[in-house]
C-alpha cells in the first residue's frame, strides 16, 4: 500500500454502522463468503462491482456500532481506504488494525461525487477530486496509526517485531 492512492470513490451517506457493512446473518461465515453481503442492505451488489485500490468516502458517523471486522472485509475486497467527516473509534480501529487506511475529511462526501476518479495522501490529508480538479484535506491520524495501516495491520506489525508467531 502507499500513502498516496488514486482510486475511484464509492459514495456512502451518515450513520453507516457495522449492520450496514456487514450484516448478522453474514457474520458467522467464512470471510470470503462475508465480502459477498457488504454493504448488501443500503447497495445490493456493491461487493461485485468494488475493484481494488477503490475508496469509500461517507458522512458522519461512520463504522458506528458493533466490533465486526469491517476492516477484514474491506481488506479482502481490495479497499484502499475510507474518507468520512467523522468516525465512530471502533469502527476507525477496527480499519486500521486490517491495514485499512483512515482519514477523517468534513465536507469530502460533499466534495465527491459517486464514481469520481480521487487521489489521497494518508500523511497530510489532502483528497484531490480528479473529476472535478477540487480539493479538500482531512485531519490525518497520528503517524503510528498510519504506520500500522501501512504495514497490513497490527497482526503483520506484531509479527515484524517478533512479538507474534506467523499461524502458518
Amino acid at each position: 500500500m502507499s500513502l498516496q492512492i488514486e482510486g475511484t470513490a464509492w459514495l456512502f451517506g451518515d450513520d453507516i454502522n457495522t449492520d450496514l457493512i456487514l450484516p448478522g446473518s453474514a457474520f458467522l461465515l467464512p470471510v470470503e463468503e462475508q465480502i459477498k453481503y457488504c454493504f448488501s442492505a443500503n447497495r445490493p451488489g456493491w461487493s461485485d462491482l468494488v475493484k481494488p485500490g477503490d475508496i469509500i468516502v461517507a458522512g458522519e458517523n461512520f463504522g458506528v456500532g458493533s466490533a465486526r471486522p469491517i476492516g477484514n472485509v474491506f481488506q479482502k475486497l481490495g479497499v484502499a481506504g475510507v474518507i468520512a467527516a467523522s468516525f465512530n473509534g471502533l469502527g476507525l480501529r477496527n480499519c486500521v488494525n486490517y491495514g485499512i487506511h483512515v482519514l477523517p475529511c468534513p465536507g469530502a462526501s460533499k466534495a465527491i461525487t459517486d464514481g469520481d476518479r480521487i487521489a489521497v495522501n494518508w500523511a497530510s490529508g489532502q483528497v484531490r477530486n480528479l473529476e472535478q480538479g477540487t480539493e479538500t484535506t482531512g485531519k490525518p491520524l497520528p503517524a503510528k496509526l498510519i504506520e500500522i495501516a501501512e504495514k497490513g495491520g497490527v497482526i503483520p506489525v506484531l509479527q515484524a517485531e517478533g512479538l507474534l508467531e506467523d499461524a502458518e
